[in-house]
């Protein structure tokens, strides 16, 4: 508890508090509480181009890169927990498949600025043995081609991880209800459908929020590999904190401002996604239960009138 006090929630409500104040520079000064407190969100959300554009990229990236994390993720998880196939090999391939995941993100950003380097690099090379390009390409000065490469490498250093995790989920179902199933001549997809997506669905929740925040937070790809260009098409709202609080005028209130509104998206988003995902039998039951005991309360009320 005390290192919660002092490591997560004294931060959060500090920043919270500079986002109305005038803090700025480097050389302490006196604080002073701006005369209209919310100047630096409507500042962010109505004046500055830039924080609104690397909020849509945010958006986007981790849009691209999730749709097809989450596909695959589901696809192994099927494939590994289906009994009929019965994979041999398992834990290796769970490994490979996991490595990108703990690989350091500087590493990566070189290894895909090598990959498509301009004029030689083997992406390159590789359009010119083919036929497709007779001259090399500068893949990088593309909006949606940088884009794309970001959401890739986000993809691929992520999917191994959520396949655990949901194989994880898996694993916590029932096995009697895939023997009824099959006893009962229910195909594999059928089984899926039908078992392991609704048995899995707080663990489909936990990683949609879970990818979400680590979405929202994307910095250190995007710096990397190409410090948010070309025309900021990869400049993410975490760069944006950070090039506010230790870049130029060092506007510490205006990235603390900046660092609530992130906060706020994930928080509405979070909601959504609970309502959304929500056990809409459990939710069903629960107002029948609740009718039943008013209708019984009501009974025995008049039978005690009587």
């Amino acid at each position: 508890m005390l290192a919660f006090l002092v490591f997560s929630l004294y931060p959060i409500l500090y920043t919270a508090f500079i986002g109305f104040t005038d803090m700025k520079g480097v050389v302490p000064k006196e604080v002073h509480v701006l005369d209209n407190p919310f100047e630096n969100f409507r500042n962010l959300l109505f004046d500055n181009e830039l924080f609104r554009k690397s909020i849509l990229n945010t958006a986007i990236i981790w849009i691209i890169n999730f749709i097809p994390q989450l596909g695959i993720a589901l696809l192994l998880t099927a494939w590994f927990t289906n009994k009929r196939l019965n994979i041999r090999g398992q834990g290796g391939f769970k490994i490979l498949f996991y490595m990108p995941n703990i690989i350091t993100a500087g590493t990566i950003a070189v290894l895909f600025s090598s990959l498509f380097a301009y004029p030689m690099g083997p992406v390159n090379s590789l359009y010119q043995m083919l036929g497709w390009s007779n001259e090399p390409i500068n893949f990088l000065l593309d909006k949606w081609t940088a884009r794309g490469i970001v959401s890739f490498i986000q993809y691929w250093m992520w999917y191994g991880h959520t396949m655990l995790i949901l194989i994880a989920g898996v694993m916590g179902i029932n096995p009697a209800l895939y023997e009824a199933a099959a006893i009962d001549g229910a195909s594999g997809w059928q089984m899926f459908l039908r078992i392991t997506l609704p048995g899995i669905r707080t663990i489909m929740l936990y990683t949609l929020i879970t990818s979400m925040i680590g979405g929202l937070q994307m910095f250190d790809i995007p710096f990397l590999f190409q410090n948010g260009g070309p025309d900021n098409s990869t400049y993410t709202a975490s760069m944006f904190i950070y090039a506010q609080a230790f870049k130029g005028q060092y506007l510490y209130n205006r990235a603390a401002a900046a660092s609530m509104i992130l906060f706020l998206i994930a928080a509405v988003l979070s909601a959504i996604l609970f309502y959304v995902m929500r056990d809409r039998d459990a939710a069903r039951l629960r107002k029948e239960e609740k009718r039943i005991r008013k209708a019984a309360a009501r009974a025995q009320g008049g039978v005690t009138h009587v």
